[in-house]
């Protein structure tokens, strides 16, 4: 049996297809899989005790590299991505995407069964019409994770337990530790991880308040505040840090994936706004305090128990918009600190009655 997973971005999304990949893997012990990712994701899998291989698409960087002088470089790379999709006959490829950037690798790869959503699965970009079998649409409310269990068990595939199994080394761990005692962060003090930018402005909570709530959370709890992030949220954070009566530790940019997670690993919980590393937070079985505003906690929120999200629910929300002209984002800016630090807290109590 050979299968090819097909889920290339973003991180959060790769994050809620492990549990389906660990339960393909359990259902065919003997198949080879193999999973087909973008670069920006491709840590999360690589290495994965359940895969055999993974196929590494650089279509981002690809597009960009066509329009510049990089060209012929781009060609090349995408030839040869192109004889490593084709060079296995799959027995099963499942699209667990359902957009067209994942549909067209889907139909040019070779395969018996190609497996997907049919018609009725929102932002589906007509990703239906390349698949020779189609599942049953269901509901969008139902959380992302849930929803790709629910694809494979319409095949035969059962899923009993939510198992991710991020692949994290000893190394990963190693470099993790080295990079938190260069930011000065020795181990001594329980560490609460803030991961406060996400991609879109309207999930964004205020620079000030995380700095607020940074600063309580060390005067009443005595711990280490780690800010987490990519390369370019370095100065935001560095921004927040500046409003800090506390030092804290900024490690945007110097963390790997496999990193994080190991961080996290390390952490009491994470405070976050919507985005990829909350899941990755929730897949280590982590507490989150998710900070919620456009979107649906219910379809993409941390999985699990344990965790807490903060959602003032004003009725424009959940909207989805990337930007907010007429309501000003108030189903964020009328988040309080103290909203904020009570959902924390509760953490903590939870954890000295155990």
């Amino acid at each position: 049996m050979k299968i090819l997973i097909v889920k290339l971005s973003a991180i959060g999304d790769v994050i809620h297809t492990l549990p389906a990949l660990c339960a393909l893997r359990t259902h065919y012990p003997d198949a080879h899989i193999t999973w087909l990712i973008e670069e920006a994701a491709a840590d999360l899998v690589t290495g994965h005790r359940a895969l055999d291989r993974v196929i590494i698409s650089g279509r981002k960087r690809w597009l960009g590299e066509l329009r510049g002088t990089n060209r012929k470089k781009a060609m090349s790379e995408m030839r040869f991505f192109w004889r490593e999709l084709r060079d296995t006959r799959y027995d099963m490829i499942i699209d667990f995407q359902s957009l067209l950037k994942s549909a067209i690798p889907v139909w040019l790869a070779k395969g018996k069964r190609k497996i997907g959503f049919d018609r009725g699965m929102q932002h589906q970009e007509h990703s239906y019409l390349f698949l020779d079998e189609r599942v049953a649409p269901v509901d969008m409310e139902i959380h992302a994770l849930t929803r790709g269990l629910m694809l494979l068990e319409a095949i035969g595939v059962p899923s009993d337990k939510v198992i991710y199994d991020v692949p994290v080394s000893a190394s990963d761990r190693l470099q993790l530790r080295t990079a938190l005692s260069s930011s000065r962060v020795d181990g001594d003090r329980m560490i609460v991880a803030m991961n406060p930018v996400a991609l879109w402005e309207t999930k964004l909570w205020l620079n000030e308040r995380f700095a607020q709530l940074a600063d309580r959370l060390i005067d009443s709890y005595n711990v280490d505040i780690v800010f987490t992030g990519g390369t370019a949220d370095r100065t935001t954070i560095d921004t927040i840090r500046s409003m800090m009566v506390n030092p804290a530790a900024n490690l945007a940019g110097k963390t790997r994936l496999p990193m994080l997670a190991a961080l996290y690993e390390l952490s009491f919980c994470l405070v976050t706004t919507d985005t990829g590393p909350m899941h990755l937070a929730a897949a280590m079985q982590t507490p989150v305090v998710a900070l919620f505003g456009p979107t649906a906690p219910w379809r993409t929120g941390p999985f699990g128990e344990g965790h807490r999200v903060v959602r003032t629910a004003p009725s424009c929300s959940p909207c989805f918009k990337r930007r907010c002209d007429q309501h000003q984002c108030r189903c964020m800016t009328d988040m309080s600190v103290d909203m904020v630090f009570s959902a924390i807290e509760a953490l903590f109590l939870r954890k000295h009655k155990k």
